[in-house]
């Protein structure tokens, strides 16, 4: 299976689900262009490229299918892939991903894009702590916090934006797919990501004919750090029931 983090995020978002998925699954992970120790895009950053680049990778690890699990601008990636490549996979998961906005949402977002052009990823960093994890546990943790905000902090001015406007504008074109993806999905958020809502889920749930929709509760958009235990009893569950001759 192949893990596709989150913008301004890297390979390491994922420490805290390797280890229970590695126990039955062969675990890939990597950086997007532009993340990380990834080469800068080469073009205009669109989901396209980054389902290009995970067609590279695939291909050049010899891989015919594979599971692909997506957190937020990864779960964009993962139904970008499934929607070219569809033979390439034998799972979905879209884990805290974004649908069609609201106008108020949609302002919302590329505000925080024209502050992210204008000012870099340090002037979005802290709303995004609040918004990503629960006000007691982003009190308790505050190491957890730094690391996270080293990530985003290690991102580049003049690539971070760009990707950030395919979070923002990429969704468009990810809606109603025709033909849509067949493969089994998991589509996962928490009750409290307001960014990537339950109503978001179930919209892209609903698109989506194998699907099952999981709504974690008490949760906002990083429980795969933040309460990684209920995160992945969820993924290994799905996995284990729809993996190939399982």
């Amino acid at each position: 299976m192949v893990l596709v983090h989150g913008l301004g995020l890297n390979r390491h978002a994922w420490q805290w689900q390797i280890p229970a998925l590695a126990d039955g699954f062969r675990v890939i992970v990597y950086d997007l262009l532009g993340h990380g120790e990834s080469s800068l895009p080469s073009q205009q950053p669109c989901l396209a490229v980054f389902s290009s680049q995970l067609l590279e990778l695939l291909d050049h690890l010899g891989i015919e299918q594979a599971a692909v699990l997506g957190f937020s601008l990864g779960g964009m990636i993962a139904r970008r892939f499934g929607m070219d490549h569809p033979e390439r996979l034998w799972a979905l998961g879209i884990l805290h991903s974004a649908h069609a906005r609201d106008a108020q949402a949609q302002e919302a977002i590329l505000k925080r894009v024209q502050q992210a052009r204008a000012e870099g990823p340090a002037a979005t960093v802290e709303a995004a702590l609040g918004r990503w994890f629960t006000d007691g546990f982003r009190a308790a943790n505050p190491a957890l916090m730094d690391s996270v905000r080293s990530w985003i902090l290690a991102n580049r001015k003049e690539v971070y934006w760009p990707i950030y406007q395919v979070l923002a504008d990429g969704v468009a074109e990810l809606v109603a797919p025709s033909p849509p993806v067949k493969v089994p999905a998991l589509v996962m958020t928490g009750d409290e990501d307001y960014g990537n809502s339950p109503e978001m889920s179930r919209a892209i749930a609903s698109e989506l004919p194998k699907s099952e929709l999981a709504i974690l509760p008490g949760l906002r958009h990083m429980a795969l750090a933040e309460a990684p235990d209920m995160f992945n009893a969820r993924l290994v569950d799905f996995l284990n029931r729809v993996k190939p001759n399982g």
